[in-house]
């Protein structure tokens, strides 16, 4: 019984993050995002201000889809073993965005061509990338056949992530360039 109701509290909350990313993003494009308070914000999500700064350090948080990096480090992991570092993050990748529903493709839209707009979320961004060389770093423990230090795949993971800031740049969800990008990264490499 205590599994469910950690279960059933991990979905309330995932529902509130959600109901809050979603409002957020709502007056955005309503009413811009600097003239969009946390307290509206609050109020549209039916949630006190201080809820929304347990779900979000700060305003520009709520641009950051934080929640596909972990599925997307699962995903490569979980790839199919003949494929390289490279090639298993780019199935990763497409295997992540193309279960998304459209309602959440079209919130990743508006907070990503957002985060590129708004100079107080930049900071962010280069946060969530250095957490994701960090995620990716640990992952290729399991994907790289033989003994590597930690130094070499943070380079790989670094790679990985250069690849993902040269394609995604002011280009929101870049399905298209991505794999082209990874594939001349893999191309480039000798394994």
């Amino acid at each position: 019984m205590r599994i469910e109701s950690g279960s059933l509290r991990e979905r309330k909350k995932w529902q509130t993050r959600q109901a809050i990313r979603r409002e957020a993003l709502r007056l955005f494009t309503e009413q811009g995002y600097a003239d969009t308070t946390v307290e509206q914000i609050a109020e549209a999500a039916e949630v006190s201000p201080r809820t929304f700064y347990r779900y979000f350090r700060v305003k520009e948080a709520v641009l950051i889809s934080a929640d596909h990096s972990p599925l997307i480090v699962a995903a490569f992991i979980a790839a199919p073993r003949h494929l390289t570092p490279i090639a298993a993050y780019e199935y990763a990748v497409t295997e992540v965005f193309g279960s998304l529903s459209e309602q959440d493709r079209e919130a990743d839209l508006i907070g990503q061509q957002l985060l590129y707009q708004v100079p107080e979320a930049h900071g962010l961004i280069y946060a969530e990338l250095i957490k994701l060389i960090g995620l990716i770093t640990d992952a290729l423990q399991h994907r790289l056949d033989g003994p590597t230090d930690e130094a070499e795949r943070s380079v790989l993971a670094g790679a990985i992530v250069g690849v993902i800031m040269g394609a995604a740049h002011n280009t929101p969800l870049p399905e298209k360039a991505l794999p082209s990008a990874l594939s001349i990264l893999d191309a480039k490499m000798s394994w």
